[in-house]
């Protein structure tokens, strides 16, 4: 046998009897096909004789082979796959024939299962080898055939036709015609099977049976199988409508394919041949023969799709059929595809309308109607314009719909008709829906749309009226440009309308049409919050007072007009509220007023009066409409608004409300019975009253109950308790409801079709009702069509034009449910939050009358409403116990007289046979066992486990299942850990139990309890794996497995998919442990390889998320290439939940590491990705794995990155294509898809465009801030060797190419990304040198294209924000010193200034060709531009030129800039406007709307204004003074300086930046991010000039103010990191300087008050701050992680500020505050706890405490006092350090001593010092030279700087130079002794030299009498230094030469004297080298190579 990693091991029989032989089986299966799979010929060779013999045996299983379940067979086959694909074939022919001996065995019959495994192995076999075996297949169809018309199991026929259709796909050249016809005969048979999984795999057998393009198709198969499958419509589940709905999609497809056709007559020659799988919608051109012949399709498109409308508009057909229908019209355009759907989407949209919509079959009742138009939605809308419409097609489809049905109405022309209502509903949403897609209409739809939508809105039909508002709505939002136009026209409209109201002459249908224009105005008005700065605020002003006037008006016209008038004023009084409070204050008094109006509290005479139906319909309407404001009232105003009072008053308001509504109900049986159903048209009157219901349970929810009265809320409780659960909440007719109980005829509320359902609730309890089927999303739709007794549309309540969620696109507005279903729902949600605020009695109370209500015997008459009651009671349920999170209801609703009545009632729901009262019920179960406490949890588990035990309902065991799921789930590991063991043995005999219901549901509570007890269910693991394994090898269990009744449930209940599920919930409990167990993780695995090879998606897509757990806990067991792979092919499959599963995957994968990811899947899979993106923009996720991507591996191949980006924006959009076509036909109705002119350019779409710039801006950033210079750099990237075309820096032409390309984009998105790429350009590249001229910068070649990218920001189509952006990227350009010329600067800085000339006006700005724009864009730009100024002047304190820049124009700027601050200041106070003042007062639109609309640009702009405002500060600007003055400019004679000293006010806006800087010191905290860190830094630079007098004035003398600023420094000086306080202590020094002046009292103060006074509070904080950095974190001060540079900085400048302060002192307290300075500073040198140096730098410090003029009187001696004790303390150190080493020691000593040298040199004469401290301070340092360690270079600077002082003359430097001598002298012998070494160390020259220069300063200040005795002693140390032997000279001896001879050079006779008296072998070493030192500088002839003297 082969050896090697692939040896395959034989079947050990003797393992397969134990307990776990099928295990053993399956896992020897599974390594087997793996490796048969990786082994070679060779190695096969051997074994595969015998291989094949113990597969044959699996099969037919004798003892002791398990049965060969599903996994078994499927390995089997697998495994012979292998074997025949890798190894040797000539046995498959007698495979084949024994599987089929074995099947046809018939005494005795082989096993069933053996049966079914034989052929499924015969149908994998011929599946992928048929063609190699052809002539078996006549054999195998016979089998098959046979099999499927005798066997009586469901799951051996299904296998049968199954295999029958892999047979045929590879063989079906071999079928006969007889055969051929039986097979067609029995598949069709096969098709009304009563058995769904035959009927499955007949759908497949016929579709190959018919293959697509072979022609020979004839109509009437087409009709014969499209009437069979509609037939089995009726009893089909989901799957199986999948599967016929697969077959007739083929079918009619087929049709499609041209075909020859003789002219003369019909009858069928030629045939065209046509491959399987090619696009049918590509006309091939016909033969040559044309002549004679045309070629043309069986049916034209139309006749394709007549022939699926026949049969939904058929009068008998069912719900049921006609929902599959549309299954089937959805997989039929899937099938044709996109090119085929783009080219006839007229016809498609034109056939849906008019023979489905516009069917009088189709609109009989309201719910027909409703229903017809979801399913036309779920096609038109989620199928179509979702995934198949490119984006030029869906600019096509909004002009199709508009020219084909908007623009028709109303019909002009005589002969034309209309359109129907209809039909114009489902355009107009179609239209809405593009409309959110397209993200931004293109100049075409816009001009198609605009006038049709404004007409629409006077339609007579309320429906059409609504959805035109909802259309407008969407188009404005998408097109905000055109907004204010839109608005000011419906306005006018409405006015004119309002107007003729009243007069007799109007039209009939005025009302309406004034209606319609008041939707179309509440509609775009809920738009301006998201808008804001296209709108002025006038305009909703104007609005509001036209309906404060109506409503005035409206009492004095007749009821029909009032009614209508009042309607109109409050719909938009209701819209106006979502402006929300700053729109809404001014104006809520009156609003307040006008409420209390329309809702009086009833009397007893409402009651008693008779009133007629008109006229309780008038005041419900009024009431209604009014409330409806109410409601948008407190949902947009809530809390800021919603004070005590206001909730107080309007409680009462809304009780009113409900009081009269109840008494319409008593007072309504006496009515006239006629009239009340009245007409049909619009709401009647008790839907009015539904409605007015409703709106009032959604007033309180939303208004919350801590103002409403206990009275008020038990009288709710007890209204919505009777709307919804007992039998006189319900609003339908009782004689018909009892007519349906007494017959029978009613099955179940979901199925009810008048759109009421016995008042059943619209809420969704499940929050994900069908994610556990993984299904794609368009057939779940259609499936839930089914079951879906309430549809909801706009129309039914029209307050929901004016709801802010326009969402994402993707997903539908959420859409208002018809009224009385409304009022249930607002019922249920409303007792939902009241229920849990209540107490015991009254909860107990309201718990009673429920459950009487619904357990009442009045329902018993009426079973619709009995069911209805039930679900609305367990949802209330339900929904209460989610809303339980507070304490006190927990302890209320887990009370045992509240939870056991509960209890009892939940049980009884739970085994009923509603799955989604199961569902409910289960959830209700389990939270209520968390609230209420252990015992009743534990008799809850007992009753459950009884039930189990007892009852055989799968319905009940399934929900008893369901309970134990969410009893651990609610209640939580913990808690339930005692009942674990109990719950899994329940849960894992219900799993085993073979009906698909049970088996499900418990496998689903499994996971949930897995999932629960989390790691305390490791004991249980084995076991359970054991079981799903057992499972899986379960003919019950699978998916075609089972009896008759059980296999049809089991297509909705996919057990394999929870299996899997269970199997992630077990991998994540072993988690890291996994790796342990090699069993268990194999056997994991194996399940986990075979789950995922399954035929069904759901099993597949829940393998993919276990393999995503497994790659998190064992990665090295996963094979990531070949999963990569896998996931690829996903991408591209059409299977949806595939797609999204295989994406969430790759993000994983590419999380974990994307750089194997570019190895394995290349730019390719990313390019891919990008596809995806493109072909279908709804697919999510796709994003996050190119972004995860690009963020991990950009840095190495940026290049790259930018290809693909640069490609995908090459492409060019639709609606630039729709632009430039309109541009070239001027009638623009050309546009057509697929024209030649727009094919020649690929598109994109533009989101994808954008996502693509997204990316290139991340590019930018990633590799900007990854610090890797070659990006930037070409000339280092060279040096470096890198490739420069990879680099980023030699893209930069590129970049700007694109940022180019992307600024004249239609896109409003697009524009404003290709600015922000463009601004990154910028700042990265600046400072980058151009590589080929050195001394030029990069972007100075590049500023034309930079230029001509702005320029288009300013043309006539650009928006407030791409205006802004383009602003502020200007001043980038300007400010980042490429062109430093400012007359080279060109239209980039014209554009600056034109835009500041603008914003110096009051009025609004119009720049470059832009419009003229509202007054919230208007001071939004002005905001731009001054911070964009503002920014120059911060850039020009870097980059000098640009102070010529800014020069000119700061006189217009200063003004500008404070009053950007002061408006910003107001804004926030959010007072009234302040006075006004030169500069202009605050906008009146300030004042509410303009508030929170600018308060963002504000924030981000004040900190850059506020800089540059310090900058103009510090640099004593006078226009900036002026400024603060309130001043235009400043005057002629500026203040004098002394006039500024002394000022006593402060300047005008003092206050104003004051307050904005103080805020923002004392909101800013020390851990805030570095943008933070910069505003304190700002804040503190612009305070310090603040504090000036000149700007102050007197204010600080003002104790209160003062003291409040000294609180913040004092803080700051706790909190504040380093960087920061730098600029604080400067702060503090001006600030004492500024208040000097007032307290200096005849420049000396009183001693008691020095250290009161505000001065000292300056110093204290400077000390404190001096304390905390210099020692550090040791006194639990705050330790900061600044660098060493800062420390240094603070510490010099808080010793600036403390000397500065301390100096404006008297001289007394000025030498008191020194001395505390010194003291500081002796702590710095007492320090050894930082390692950084912090005193060498900060000497300068010390230098300037000591400096003091030495003729200043010291009468106490206080300096000399403080100058001994610092000098002591130096030395002490100095001293503690003997006998101790290490760097510390080392540091603090060279301190010591360089500071104690500090002292000595800068003390003035006059200050006495005593000897024995400057002995001692000589000593130490003469020892220190002694010693030779590291600390010897230091004392010999120190002993040079003393020395060097003491030629001064002053006498006690004199006395140090004598005491230091002779260790100078001792230093250079020692240094001598060593001299020999040829590289003496380093750090010896530079002492020898320092000494050397000391001495040569000593020498030289000595008289010339005194000199030769110097030179006899300096002389012969440094002869010791010369050695004239040693050649080349050492470099000592050069020192000692060079020394010798500048002394000699100095005194040529000492130098002589001295020489004389030297020992003769001394004096002959000196002459020698001297000799040689001058002789070899010989004459200058001969130049000979020579040594260099190191010079001095």
């Amino acid at each position: 046998m082969a050896a090697g990693h692939t040896a395959i091991e034989l079947l050990d029989e003797s393992s397969l009897s134990g307990e776990n032989g099928e295990i053993y089986l399956f896992q020897w299966l599974s390594s087997t096909e793996s490796s048969a799979k990786k082994a070679t010929l060779e190695e096969l060779k051997t074994i595969q004789g015998d291989l094949e013999v113990s597969l044959l045996k699996v099969i037919s299983a004798p003892e002791p082979y398990p049965l060969p379940g599903r996994p078994i067979r499927r390995l089997v086959a697998g495994t012979l796959k292998a074997l025949y694909m890798r190894g040797e074939t000539k046995s498959l022919f007698d495979t084949i024939q024994s599987f089929l001996k074995l099947l046809a065995e018939t005494k005795p019959t082989a096993k069933e299962s053996s049966r079914i495994a034989a052929v499924y192995c015969i149908g994998e076999l011929m599946g992928m080898f048929g063609s190699q075996v052809m002539s078996l297949m006549s054999e195998v169809a016979t089998v098959t055939i046979k099999l499927c018309r005798s066997s009586s199991s469901i799951i051996l026929r299904t296998y049968a036709l199954q295999a029958l259709s892999k047979a045929l796909s590879t063989a079906k050249r071999a079928v006969t015609d007889s055969v051929a016809k039986d097979i067609i005969k029995h598949s069709k048979n096969a098709l009304s099977d009563k058995a769904l999984p035959v009927q499955r795999a007949a759908c497949e057998a016929l579709v190959l049976m018919y293959p697509a393009g072979d022609g020979t198709r004839s109509v009437a198969d087409v009709e014969s199988i499209l009437n069979i499958c509609v037939k089995s419509l009726e009893s089909a589940d989901q799957l199986t409508r999948r599967s016929l709905a697969k077959l007739v999609a083929h079918m009619l497809a087929s049709t499609q394919v041209e075909k020859v056709v003789p002219i003369p007559d019909a009858a069928k020659k030629g045939k065209k041949a046509r491959k399987e799988g090619e696009d049918e919608d590509e006309d091939t051109a016909p033969g040559a023969h044309v002549t004679a012949e045309e070629s043309k399709p069986i049916m034209t498109p139309s006749e394709m799709l007549l022939q699926l409308s026949a049969h939904f508009n058929k009068p008998q057909a069912s719900r049921k059929t006609r929902v599959g229908i549309f299954d089937f019209y959805s997989a039929l355009l899937t099938l044709l595809g996109t090119s085929f759907v783009e080219s006839n989407y007229a016809l498609v949209a034109n056939h849906l309308m008019t023979e489905i919509v516009a069917n009088s079959r189709n609109s009989g009742t309201r719910y027909e109607v409703v229903f017809v138009r979801s399913l036309i939605e779920i096609i038109l809308r989620d199928l179509v314009g979702v995934r198949l419409l490119g984006e030029q097609a869906q600019i096509a489809a909004i002009q199709e719909l508009s020219s084909t049905y908007l623009k028709r109405w109303p019909a002009l022309m005589p002969g034309q008709s209309a359109p129907s209502p209809l039909c114009l509903v489902i355009a107009l949403r179609e239209v809405s829906g593009l409309l959110q897609q397209l993200g931004n209409a293109p100049g075409p739809v816009q001009d198609a749309l605009l006038d049709p939508l404004l007409n629409l809105l006077s339609h007579p039909s309320h429906s059409v009226r609504v959805n035109t508002a909802w259309a407008l709505r969407c188009f404005c939002y998408s097109t905000p440009i055109r907004l204010p136009k839109v608005l000011l026209s419906v306005v006018e409209k409405l006015q004119r309308d309002l107007s003729s109201l009243t007069t007799p002459a109007a039209p009939s249908d005025i009302h309406l049409r004034a209606l319609g224009q008041a939707y179309g105005l509440s509609a775009l008005l809920a738009v301006i919050p998201d808008r804001p700065l296209y709108v002025s605020h006038d305009i909703s002003a104007k609005v509001y007072d036209i309906c404060v006037q109506i409503l005035k008006r409206a009492g004095d016209h007749d009821v029909k007009v009032a009614q209508v008038e009042i309607e109109i004023a409050w719909t938009c009084i209701a819209s106006l509220m979502t402006l929300g409070p700053n729109f809404v204050r001014p104006h809520l008094p009156q609003l307040l007023v006008l409420w209390r109006n329309a809702l009086p509290k009833p009397t007893t005479k409402d009651g008693a009066t008779a009133r007629s139906v008109s006229e309780w319909e008038f005041l419900l309407h009024v009431r209604e409409s009014t409330v409806g404001a109410v409601h948008c009232f407190l949902k947009y105003n809530s809390p800021t608004l919603v004070t005590a009072d206001v909730t107080r008053r309007i409680s009462s308001l809304l009780s009113n409300g409900l009081a009269f509504a109840n008494t319409y109900l008593s007072s309504r049986t006496s009515l006239n019975q006629e009239e009340l159903v009245g007409d049909s048209k619009g709401l009647n009157i008790d839907g009015r009253e539904a409605l007015l219901r409703s709106r009032i349970f959604q007033c309180f929810s939303l208004l919350g109950f801590g103002g409403v009265t206990e009275s008020v809320q038990g009288s709710l409780l007890q209204s919505v308790v009777t709307l919804f659960s007992s039998s006189d909440g319900y609003a339908g007719s009782s004689v018909q409801a009892a007519i349906a109980s007494s017959s029978g005829s009613f099955t179940s509320v979901w199925q009810s079709v008048d759109g009421y359902a016995y008042g059943v609730t619209s809420l969704q309890v499940d929050e994900s009702p069908r994610e556990w089927l993984n299904r794609d999303g368009i057939e779940t739709s259609v499936d839930d069509m089914c079951q879906k007794p309430i549809i909801t549309a706009l129309e039914h309540d029209t307050l929901y034009l004016c709801q802010l969620n326009i969402a994402d696109p993707s997903r539908r507005a959420t859409e208002p449910p018809p009224a009385a279903t409304a009022a249930v729902d607002a019922a249920i949600q409303l007792f939902a939050q009241l229920l849990p605020l209540q107490d015991v009695t009254q909860t107990t109370r309201v718990v009673t009358q429920l459950l009487g209500s619904v357990g009442s015997q009045k329902l018993e008459k009426n079973t619709g409403r009995k069911a209805a009651a039930l679900v609305n009671t367990t949802f209330a349920v339900v929904l209460t116990l989610r809303q339980t999170t507070s304490n006190s209801a927990r302890q209320v609703l887990g009370n045992s007289q509240v939870s056991a009545p509960l209890s009892t009632f939940l049980k009884e729901v739970l085994v009923d046979g509603d799955p989604v009262l199961r569902k409910a019920s289960s959830e209700a179960i389990g939270r209520l066992a968390s609230v209420a406490g252990t015992n009743f949890l534990t008799s809850q588990v007992k009753t459950l486990v009884d039930q189990v035990v007892s009852n055989r309902d799968p319905h009940g065991r399934a929900g008893c299942a369901l309970a134990f799921g969410a009893i651990h789930a609610y209640v939580g590991g913990l808690a339930a850990g005692p009942l674990l063991k109990t719950t899994v043995h329940v849960l894992m005999s219900l799993i085993n139990d073979p009906h698909p219901v049970v088996h499900f549901w418990a496998l689903s509570a499994l996971g949930r309890v897995i999932n629960a007890a989390s790691l305390a269910y490791a004991p249980f693991v084995s076991s359970t794996l054991g079981l799903l394994f057992k499972v899986y090898m379960m003919e019950s269990h699978e998916p075609d497995g089972g009896s008759l009744n059980q296999v049809n449930i089991s297509g909705d209940l996919p057990a394999y998919q929870v299996v899997c599920q269970n199997i992630d919930a077990v991998i994540t409990v072993l988690g890291p442990d996994i790796q342990e167990s090699a069993r268990t993780r194999t056997l994991v695995l194996d399940l986990v390889h075979q789950f995922i090879d399954e035929e069904d998606d759901g099993s597949c897509v829940e393998a993919i998320k276990c393999i995503q757990h497994f790659l998190m806990f064992a990665p090295d067991q996963v094979n990531v290439p070949e999963l990569v792979t896998r996931f690829r092919g996903y991408l591209s499959s059409s299977r949806r939940p595939l797609k999204l599963a295989s994406i969430n995957a790759l993000y994983q994968l590419v999380q974990r590491d994307a750089l194997s990811m570019s190895k394995l899947g290349g730019d390719q899979l990313v390019e891919e990705l990008f596809a995806m993106l493109d072909d279908d923009s709804s697919v999510d996720g796709v994003r996050n794995v190119i972004a995860s991507w690009l963020q991990q591996t950009v840095i190495y191949n940026p290049s790259a990155w930018i290809d693909l980006c640069q490609r995908i924006m090459s492409r060019t959009t639709a609606s630039q294509q729709a632009a430039d076509a309109a541009m070239a036909d001027d009638e623009g109705q050309s546009l057509s898809v697929g024209t030649s002119s727009s094919a020649a350019r690929p598109t994109s779409r533009w989101r994808t465009q954008l996502f693509a710039l997204q990316c290139l801006h991340s590019i930018c950033t990633v590799v900007g801030r990854s610090g890797r210079r070659e990006h930037l750099d070409i000339a280092f990237a060279r040096s470096q060797g890198i490739p420069v075309h990879g680099v980023l820096v030699s893209r930069v032409p590129d970049l700007i190419k694109i940022a180019f390309t992307a600024s004249a984009a239609h896109v409003t998105e697009i524009r404003l990304e290709g600015l922000t790429v463009l601004t990154d350009v910028i700042e990265i590249f600046a400072r980058v040198p151009d590589p080929d001229y050195e001394e030029n910068l990069l972007l100075e070649q590049h500023q034309a294209p930079i230029t001509a990218a702005l320029t288009p920001a300013f043309s006539s189509d650009s928006t407030p924000e791409i205006l802004a952006s383009a602003i502020g990227t200007c001043a980038i350009y300007v400010g980042c010193g490429v062109v430093k010329d400012v007359g080279r600067m060109g239209r980039i800085l014209r554009l600056l200034t034109s835009a500041l000339e603008q914003s110096k006006g009051s009025g609004m700005l119009t720049l470059g060709d832009a419009a003229e724009l509202s007054p919230n864009a208007s001071v939004m730009l002005r905001i731009a531009t001054l911070s964009a100024w503002a920014e120059l002047e911060v850039a020009s304190t870097q980059q000098p030129y640009l102070v010529q820049v800014v020069t000119p124009y700061r006189a217009v700027l200063a003004p500008l800039w404070i009053s950007t601050l002061r408006d910003y200041a107001s804004i926030r106070i959010d007072a009234e406007a302040l006075d006004d003042t030169p500069t202009g007062a605050l906008d009146s639109s300030y004042s509410s709307l303009g508030r929170e609309v600018l308060l963002p640009y504000y924030i981000k702009a004040w900190p850059i204004i506020l800089n540059s405002v310090a900058i103009a500060m510090q640099n004593e600007d006078p226009s900036i003074l002026a400024a603060m003055d309130g001043l235009e400019a400043p005057s002629l004679q500026p203040p004098t300086k002394a006039q500024n000293e002394n000022r006593e006010e402060p300047t005008v806006f003092f206050f104003v930046v004051f307050g904005l800087v103080y805020e923002a010191l004392a909101t800013s905290t020390a851990d805030a991010g570095p943008e933070a860190q910069r505003t304190s830094i700002v804040s503190l630079q612009a305070l310090k000039c603040l504090v000036q007098r000149k700007y102050c004035g007197g204010v600080f003398n003002d104790p209160p103010l003062y003291e409040e600023l000294l609180n913040l420094f004092y803080r700051m000086a706790l909190t504040e990191p380093s960087g920061v306080q730098i600029h604080l202590v400067e702060t503090i020094a001006s600030l004492a300087e500024s208040i000097k002046s007032t307290s200096m009292t005849n420049g000396h103060t009183n001693g008691e008050s020095v250290l009161q006074s505000p001065r000292a509070h300056c110093l204290r904080i400077c000390a404190y701050i001096l304390r905390r950095v210099i020692s550090g974190p040791r006194s639990g001060a705050v330790h900061d992680a600044a660098s060493p540079a800062e420390k240094v900085k603070l510490i010099i400048a808080a010793f600036e500020a403390f000397s500065g302060v301390a100096s404006s002192f008297g001289p007394s307290q000025r030498e008191d505050f020194r001395a505390v300075a010194i003291t500081l500073y002796c702590e710095l040198l007492k320090d050894e706890t930082s390692e950084f140096d912090l005193v060498g730098p900060t000497l300068q410090a010390l230098k300037a405490l000591l400096d003091r003029p030495a003729n200043l009187p010291d009468p106490d001696n206080k300096f000399g006092r403080i100058v001994h004790g610092l000098l002591s303390a130096c030395l002490i150190n100095i001293d503690e350090m003997s006998g101790r080493e290490g760097p510390m020691c080392n540091k603090k000593i060279k301190c010591n001593m360089l500071a104690a040298v500090l002292i000595l040199t800068v003390l003035p004469p006059t200050v006495p010092v005593g000897t024995p401290i400057i002995e001692h301070a000589c000593f130490l340092i003469s020892q220190k030279l002694v010693e030779g360690s590291e600390v010897s270079l230091t004392a010999a600077h120190c002993a040079k700087t003393l020395v060097m002082a003491s030629t001064s003359g002053n006498p006690v430097l004199r006395q140090c130079a004598r005491l230091l001598l002779p260790g100078l002298v001792e230093c250079l012998a020692k240094a001598a002794a060593s001299s020999d070494e040829p590289n003496p160390p380093e750090r010896m020259l530079a002492t020898v030299g320092e000494i050397n220069k000391a001495l040569s300063a000593l020498f030289m200040s000595l008289t010339e009498e005194l000199r030769p005795r110097a030179l006899g002693v300096i002389m012969p140390v440094l002869i010791l230094f010369l050695d004239p032997a040693r050649q080349p000279a050492l470099p000592l001896h050069t020192l000692g030469v060079t020394q010798l001879l500048s002394l000699a050079a100095a005194s040529p006779t000492a130098f002589k004297d001295a020489t004389g008296r030297l020992e003769p072998s001394t004096r002959e070493t000196l002459e020698t080298s001297v000799r040689q030192a001058l002789g070899s500088k010989g004459p200058v002839a001969e130049v000979r190579p020579q040594i260099s003297l190191r010079s001095f």
